[in-house]
């Protein structure tokens, strides 16, 4: 392989139709793409990365049964959506160590290539998951959120209810699967106060003011590209995930720019270069525009493959990695 830097690095799972958009629209502009699931280290997956004496950056070698990637020819990484480290055939204490030290080495390495362009860097990812992080940034790019409390204890949660019920309830991560696989979810729901009880101390509870809204907004930013989507369900649920997503109307909706000036200030603090935004459209009258728009979460991973615009943001991803490095 020429030793320029000319190879996107799309780090995921096996299966992962998401990717795919992104990879074909990789391949239509001609780039030399290689997927990588770290997952795989071993057999199928051997690299080497050498730095200090003579070398100043990481460079070295990554090799999949059908690629052979010098690590400095990498200008862009996607990080999108890697399997659970795996090693089952070992002893479950060598499968702890070898764990650690694949995330150390091999996953420290795809993180630290220099002068390269991360989409999203994953430690970025992580700082930017936290609910908490996720609303006080919110607040301070001058995003609408909703009144909101976290808490374990019973007596704030009625208090909080006094002040601004109706509310609702959300988790922060969802459920984790069984041990057989099977995955459950916690939608967002309103709260009943007389069913809050002392059981409130085991963990942290999030409760928020009920937001008042006709409609819901998924925006999309990849790079300075947005798109945005208002969605309406038939059965109208608090969360719209809830319902038969083959019934969702999705109808393209001009986001206000002050609303965009913040979305971009927003990725900008957790050095983001991609968010999958959710927000809660209250109509209203006015000159500010028929909606407020209210702030509930951005998923710095989100899925974006199911939108109608799916095409297009492939192909912003595409042109957004194909940039190079970071500014």
């Amino acid at each position: 392989m020429a030793s320029t830097r000319n190879t996107v690095m799309v780090i995921t799972c096996e299966e992962d139709s998401t990717a795919d958009l992104v990879i074909a629209a990789l391949n239509r502009r001609g780039a030399v793409v290689v997927r990588v699931d770290p997952a795989d280290i071993g057999p199928d997956l051997t690299f080497s990365g050498r730095i200090g004496a003579d070398r100043r950056q990481w460079t070295g070698r990554l090799r999949t049964p059908s690629r052979d990637v010098p690590l400095e020819n990498v200008r862009a990484v996607y990080y999108r959506r890697p399997s659970l480290w795996r090693f089952d055939e070992l002893e479950p204490q060598a499968r702890k160590f070898a764990v650690a030290e694949a995330r150390q080495g091999l996953k420290g390495l795809l993180t630290s290539l220099p002068e390269c362009r991360y989409v999203n860097h994953p430690f970025g990812n992580d700082r930017s998951e936290y609910k908490p992080a996720q609303l006080q940034a919110a607040v301070e790019v001058g995003l609408d959120v909703p009144a909101t409390l976290i808490t374990n204890d019973l007596k704030a949660v009625n208090e909080f209810v006094q002040e601004h019920k109706p509310i609702i309830y959300k988790s922060f991560r969802g459920v984790p699967s069984a041990p057989g696989g099977e995955v459950a979810t916690i939608w967002a729901e309103e709260v009943d106060p007389s069913d809050v009880d002392e059981s409130v101390i085991v963990t942290a509870h999030l409760f928020q003011a009920k937001v008042r809204k006709s409609s819901d907004a998924r925006v999309t930013v990849v790079g300075p590209r947005v798109f945005a989507s208002e969605i309406t369900g038939p059965g109208g649920d608090l969360d719209w995930r809830r319902d038969d997503w083959s019934k969702l109307e999705h109808a393209p909706i001009q986001v206000p720019s002050s609303v965009v000036a913040a979305l971009h200030a927003y990725l900008d603090h957790f050095g983001l270069v991609f968010g999958c935004f959710d927000f809660g459209l209250e109509a209203r009258e006015g000159n500010d525009g028929p909606y407020r728009w209210t702030f509930f979460e951005c998923n710095p991973n989100g899925q974006w493959g199911w939108l109608p615009d799916a095409e297009a943001i492939a192909d912003a991803f595409a042109e957004t990695l194909l940039e190079g490095r970071s500014t």
